[in-house]
């Protein structure tokens, strides 16, 4: 059995004939031999810049930026389970969106059932924490996410005004941080 200063030997033998010091050579670039004996390894993944770019950019210059032609957007409407997807028209308005969204839910069967599928019973919300819904005339290129809420429009009571209803929700959270309860006043 070799013990281990027996096996270092060999290994400086092997090091002192030089064959140990080619094939580290080699591995670091170094080439070792004749053109000849070296073989020439194939291309696999292509230089995309450097053969075509004359062509590719002249084809790509004549041409007009690639412009958006459809969004992919998500409506989770409420208590629903997961979101509706609403490919659309980025030219679209909000309300295009409600009635689409709407029409998707009725049509792929969800749960819970609808009470009504009227788009204008429906305001469209950036999230189901947003208080402020949008407006129903902006475009959906401008709106800046592909995510919505959809709620059922809340039928606030007749206020003391001729009997006028807010459909914000903003309003209403207003209106609930402006009432003033009595003996919660601290008199000094």
């Amino acid at each position: 059995m070799p013990n281990w200063k027996g096996s270092r030997r060999g290994q400086e033998e092997k090091n002192r004939k030089g064959k140990l010091a080619e094939r580290a050579s080699s591995f670091h670039g170094k080439k070792s031999g004749t053109m000849g004996e070296l073989l020439a390894r194939p291309r696999t993944v292509p230089d995309l810049l450097a053969g075509g770019s004359s062509n590719g950019s002249a084809a790509t210059e004549g041409r007009a930026p690639l412009k958006l032609t459809k969004l992919l957007l998500n409506v989770t409407v409420q208590r629903s389970l997961g979101p509706v997807q609403v490919v659309m028209s980025p030219e679209s308005t909000v309300s295009e969106l409600i009635a689409a969204a709407l029409q998707q839910y009725v049509k792929e069967g969800r749960r819970p059932i609808l009470p009504s599928a009227q788009p204008s019973g429906f305001d469209l919300h950036y999230s189901q924490f947003s208080l402020e819904s949008l407006d129903r005339e902006e475009k959906l290129i401008s709106l800046g996410s592909r995510n919505f809420f959809l709620c059922p429009k809340i039928s606030p009571p007749a206020t003391e005004s001729g009997g006028a209803t807010s459909s914000s929700c903003s309003n209403q959270a207003e209106k609930a941080t402006k009432i003033v309860i009595p003996w919660l006043k601290f008199s000094f």
